[in-house]
């Protein structure tokens, strides 16, 4: 499946909490899969027309006093069912793009010190990432304890917690590695 079709199921999982509007949709998501999973404007609007279309949800129109109408979009049963169907399909294996790794592969034609500047940067960035992500998981265990998704969204958290964790200690043995070049090669030349 395409990365559409698969935004097709992160719109329906939302609706899956409640009628929306095409803005709530982005709003939800931003608070709370964009850590793994995003949505643009740009998407979910000819998604949400394709979902109306199918079936798959049903759009009503509230008027609003000062403002354009609201368009709210609910998931219907045959949405939810298509939903359940892909929720329970085994995963596909994806390739990842990550820019960093890219960058290192071609490290050679660049100086070892940039190489470890981009390193450092990055470690920086998963450092904060880390706080990032406790402070989603301490924040869904204070405001969410009764809510029965919040075993899920832990989940989640706990998964981009470890990943973290793990590029932290990747960046520590690559900047041991990058670091023990720059020593071997003052070696040589000395």
């Amino acid at each position: 499946m395409s990365r559409e079709n698969k935004s097709k199921y992160a719109i329906l999982g939302i609706l899956s909490f409640g009628p929306k509007s095409g803005y709530d949709i982005k709003k939800k998501i931003e608070a709370s899969t964009s850590n793994f999973w995003s949505e643009s404007y740009g998407q979910i609007y000819p998604i949400l027309k394709r979902l109306v279309a199918e079936g798959l949800a049903t759009q009503s129109i509230e008027a609003q006093v000062g403002k354009p109408d609201r368009h709210v979009y609910q998931i219907t049963d045959n949405g939810l069912k298509e939903l359940q169907q892909w929720l329970i399909a085994p995963v596909e294996p994806q390739v990842d793009r990550i820019e960093i790794l890219l960058k290192l592969f071609f490290g050679q034609q660049m100086t070892v010190a940039d190489n470890i500047r981009h390193i450092e940067k990055f470690h920086n960035l998963q450092q904060q990432l880390l706080q990032k992500y406790q402070a989603i998981a301490e924040q869904v265990k204070l405001k969410e304890a009764d809510n029965p998704n919040a075993a899920y969204w832990l989940i989640t958290a706990s998964y981009k917690l470890h990943v973290t964790q793990a590029l932290i200690h990747w960046c520590e043995e690559t900047l041991t590695q990058l670091r023990q070049q720059t020593s071997n090669s003052h070696k040589i030349g000395d």
